[in-house]
Parts: structure tokens; C-alpha cells; sequence
């Protein structure tokens, strides 16, 4: 099976959970086990939270760019945004690094991305915006076989 999907969204807070429903429900097919779709959903919430807590620093007039690819059993989350951009991308990714301490951030959602995804990328300049892509392979594919 091959699918794909591309929605944008305002960079307000309250579109984080928009964000994990419309993944759930176009990985919906795969017929992903609770846990899967638990991770799935943690992810796309950690890198939407980034791109609007950090990407943007709370602008609600910006946009944040969720896309997904289905291919067989690989799916393929891109979420985007064209904000301030991470300078250092290793110290970004380091478990309880955060540049916002002021808002009691964890510091954890790089950490929580790489646990629970098989792979990710994270491409991003000062100035020009970040793109974290998400690639997960599932094990459960009873849904396609009917």
C-alpha cells in the first residue's frame, strides 16, 4: 500500500492535538497495535510543540507542515516549519537540553523521538526553518492483507 498525505495548520497550541489525530487517523490503515500508535502520536505531538514553542516563540500567525508517507510498512512523518531554525543541532538533540528553561520544557522530545521512531532526521538553519522527519517501520499490517 502507498499512501501520502500533506496538511498546514496555524503555529497555535491547540493545533498539536489537530496534528495527532489526523496522523492516527491516516496510519489508520496499518491497523498499528495501541502501542504503536501511542509512539506515533508522541512524536508528531513532540515535533509539532518544537516547531511552534521554538520554531516560532509563540508567533500564531506562522505555519507548521505535517506530511506523512505510507509505503508498505514504512511510514514516513515530515513536519516542517520556516521559523527561527536550531543552531546547534547537537546540543538540540542532547536529553535535558531546552532553550526555553523559562517555560519548564523537559528538554526531552528529541530524546522521545529517537526512543520511539527507527529513525530521524532533524535538517535546520538559523534563520530558515526546521525539518524533522520520522520514520517508523511497523510490524502490524493485518489490515492490508484484506
Amino acid at each position: 500500500m502507498k499512501n501520502s498525505m500533506r496538511v498546514s495548520f496555524s503555529s497555535v497550541s491547540s493545533n498539536e492535538s489537530f496534528a495527532r489525530v489526523t496522523i492516527a487517523s491516516f496510519i489508520a490503515p496499518l491497523d498499528p497495535t495501541m502501542d504503536e500508535l501511542t509512539e506515533v502520536k508522541t512524536v508528531v505531538s513532540e515535533a509539532v510543540t518544537n516547531a511552534i514553542i521554538h520554531g516560532y516563540e509563540k508567533a500564531e500567525d506562522e505555519i507548521v507542515t505535517l506530511s506523512c508517507s505510507i509505503d508498505d510498512n514504512i511510514v514516513e512523518i515530515t513536519i516542517e516549519d520556516t521559523g527561527i531554525g536550531i543552531s546547534n543541532i547537537d546540543e538540540a538533540i542532547q536529553p535535558l537540553y531546552t532553550s526555553k528553561p523559562e517555560l519548564e520544557r523537559s528538554g526531552m522530545g528529541f530524546t522521545i523521538m529517537e526512543n520511539f521512531m527507527d529513525k530521524v532526521e532533524i535538517e535546520s538553519a538559523p534563520g530558515q526553518g526546521t525539518t524533522v522527519k520520522l520514520i517508523k517501520e511497523f510490524q502490524s499490517t493485518r489490515s492490508l492483507c484484506n
